[in-house]
């Protein structure tokens, strides 16, 4: 069966706040948990006056979902402390490093650094921009575990975070040994007629896994819904589409592992303007950080932190890599409003524009095809036969 006849045909349990803490994190009784969230305006986390707002609905479901989930049983079921709702102003990029003051639903201010990470074992951060990267630098320094929900909705609360997470973490760990330590993967793309090829050399290191697991002592962040196989490219080259926000498509030249400019296929010429010339400003921007691989059979939720997890889609990212192990850390960028980390997804329902004809590895002194036209290969899908 395609993956869209198999997510026509698979149920889901409901959604269970008790079995997603207790399942991510095995908390032992005792420690104590909040909720983070992102507003313009921090303050208005006082009396959840947020709520008044009803285009916040991230905020909202943060809110119903899991801090009235929290207090209304889930703390005591577990023996947890705490249950907190704060907020911080939103970042307007994707992992941008997080400001420090956090507003607290009784209306104190706090500092994220001498009050939160200190002062937490676990962290939940339910917001539009993903924090991934920030919270992961400030886990491994203040030594809290937590987990990322950024554009949190209904189809994620309902199929993404209602999954066993056990066994999410048993197929990838099958897949992620059937591809790591690659030498590189190609992907041939076509777009408007015209074809592209990327080639991303991995370096045989180790692939990684997200499997939505952080369990133990270490400090760690997930990011849920998890999912994916990546890995941090050694270098790159070639070409590949981009669908920008405005619907533009352009084509990015890549040589020695970033993006060094774009052109036009069609729509905005501004669009291409702006982006080849903030590339030129700040090289960082246009680092490939990221090839990843979605695992799991899942319904598309139009946000792109359970679409990138989906068997068949890919994705690659540029910019601030420092949370997946690599070396490109906010202060390489010459603006630290650029340290962003920018995943690009390819799928049929974000880019149906742009094919992903085929997606190969080189492993072994082989070449294993992975993904044809957003279908896995045979080679994946024996893996976790």
């Amino acid at each position: 069966m395609t993956i869209a006849e198999q997510v026509a045909v698979r149920t889901y349990p409901p959604f269970s706040l008790h079995n997603l803490i207790e399942g991510t994190f095995k908390p032992k009784p005792g420690q104590k948990i909040c909720i983070l969230i992102e507003l313009d305006e921090p303050h208005d986390a006082v009396d959840f006056k947020f709520l008044e707002n009803p285009d916040l609905s991230v905020q909202r479901n943060a809110y119903q979902h899991f801090y009235v989930g929290l207090k209304e049983g889930v703390l005591d079921q577990l023996q947890l402390k705490g249950g907190d709702l704060l907020a911080y102003q939103t970042t307007g990029g994707s992992n941008l490093d997080l400001p420090d003051l956090a507003v607290a639903s009784d209306g104190r201010e706090l500092s994220l650094e001498r009050d939160v990470y200190t002062n937490y074992d676990i962290i939940l951060c339910i917001s539009n921009y993903s924090a991934t990267a920030p919270l992961t630098a400030f886990a491994k320094k203040y030594g809290f575990r937590g987990a990322t929900l950024h554009g949190l909705n209904q189809t994620i609360l309902t199929t993404g975070l209602a999954v066993d997470y056990d066994e999410v973490s048993r197929l990838g760990e099958l897949l992620r040994l059937g591809m790591t330590r690659a030498d590189w993967v190609e992907i041939d793309f076509e777009c408007l007629d015209h074809n592209h090829t990327l080639r991303l050399d991995l370096g045989q290191q180790e692939a990684q896994k997200s499997h939505g697991l952080c369990r133990g002592d270490e400090p760690d962040v997930a990011n849920l819904p998890a999912g994916e196989i990546y890995y941090v490219p050694t270098g790159a080259h070639g070409e590949f589409p981009m669908k920008y926000e405005d619907g533009t498509l352009g084509i990015m030249t890549v040589a020695d592992g970033r993006v060094q400019r774009a052109k036009l296929l069609t729509g905005n010429p501004q669009t291409i303007a702006l982006h080849n010339a903030k590339l030129a400003s700040d090289p960082a921007t246009g680092i490939i950080g990221e090839l990843g691989f979605g695992t799991q059979v899942l319904p598309v939720s139009g946000k792109d932190i359970q679409d990138e997890k989906i068997l068949g889609t890919i994705h690659i990212a540029t910019g601030r890599d420092d949370h997946l192990g690599g070396g490109v850390t906010p202060d390489k960028f010459t603006d630290a409003k650029n340290a962003t980390h920018d995943d690009i997804l390819f799928a049929p329902h974000k880019t149906p524009e742009i094919n992903v004809t085929q997606a190969r590895m080189s492993r072994d002194g082989k070449i294993e095809v992975l993904i044809e036209s957003f279908e896995p290969s045979g080679y994946l899908t024996g893996l976790i036969a």
